[in-house]
């Protein structure tokens, strides 16, 4: 265990050497094509900006109203019903839009319920098993101007609902 630390300490560091002497050696101004990249970086950090913020806002918005909480209960009792957790429906709507936001809330889950519940097992393996839908969409479709978004929500959709299916089956065989 303590050799996998020591390797995973110097990949990083290992890897970014790697690139430099390979563009040295194939003459390349590795200082100047990095400048570029952080130009072109800042840049697409600049475009994405106001869509961040508003998602942001949004996602505060709707925690501080109690909206959040209201459409969580009548979500709720229906997800109760199938075998998700009520109280686990704020993590899951909060999940489409923040990824961090969604941590606070994990937070929550834990401190109420426990890690090793069944509700603090849920909400862990649906973490990892569901997508920011709405912040992956705005933020990549905005950066590569797609205006037609087809299929992609209702995919989307499909795909957290199957991985929250998922995360009650798991937290159910540990």
């Amino acid at each position: 265990m303590r050799l996998f630390l020591y390797i995973s300490d110097f990949i990083v560091p290992f890897m970014i050497l790697s690139i430099l002497i390979y563009g040295i050696f194939a003459g390349v101004n590795v200082y100047d094509i990095f400048i570029q990249g952080a130009k072109r970086g800042f840049w697409t950090v600049v475009r994405l900006m106001p869509t961040l913020i508003g998602l942001m806002v949004a996602v505060g918005i709707l925690r501080a109203s109690g909206f959040l909480e209201f459409i969580s209960e009548i979500i709720g009792n229906v997800t109760e019903q199938i075998g998700f957790p009520g109280a686990l429906v704020p993590l899951t709507i909060v999940k489409m839009f923040s990824s961090s936001a969604a941590t606070g809330l994990l937070l929550d889950i834990y401190k109420e319920f426990g890690t090793d519940s069944r509700n603090g097992m849920i909400a862990s393996i649906s973490m990892a098993c569901t997508e920011t839908i709405f912040y992956t969409m705005s933020v990549y479709f905005m950066s590569a101007k797609v205006k037609k978004t087809r299929y992609t929500l209702a995919g989307a959709l499909i795909g957290t609902f199957a991985g929250l299916a998922a995360s009650v089956w798991l937290a159910a065989l540990v």
